[in-house]
C-alpha cells in the first residue's frame, strides 16, 4: 500500500473529512488533498501531528507496517 493511500484510509476509518484533517494540520483542504493523491509529499512534522492525533505509529501511517500500533506520547 502506498503511504498516501494509507492517509486516506486512516482518515476515513476515523470518519473525518479532508477539511477536518486539513484543519488539524493547519493547512488548506486542497493541500491535504494533494497529500492523499500522492501529488506532493507531506513533511515529517505533519506526519508527527497525525500520529499524535490518531495515536498510531509513523510506521503504520507511512505504510512500513500493516498493523497499527498505538504510540507512547512523551508528556514533557
Amino acid at each position: 500500500m502506498n503511504y498516501y493511500q494509507r492517509l486516506r484510509d486512516i482518515r476515513e476509518d476515523n470518519d473525518l473529512t479532508q477539511t477536518q484533517v486539513a484543519e488539524i494540520l493547519n493547512i488548506q483542504q486542497t493541500q491535504y488533498s494533494r497529500y492523499e493523491r500522492g501529488a506532493v509529499q507531506m513533511s515529517i512534522d505533519k506526519y508527527i501531528v497525525l500520529a499524535k492525533y490518531y495515536n498510531i505509529s509513523l510506521d503504520y501511517i507511512t505504510g512500513i507496517i500493516d498493523e497499527p500500533k498505538k504510540i507512547q506520547i512523551n508528556k514533557k
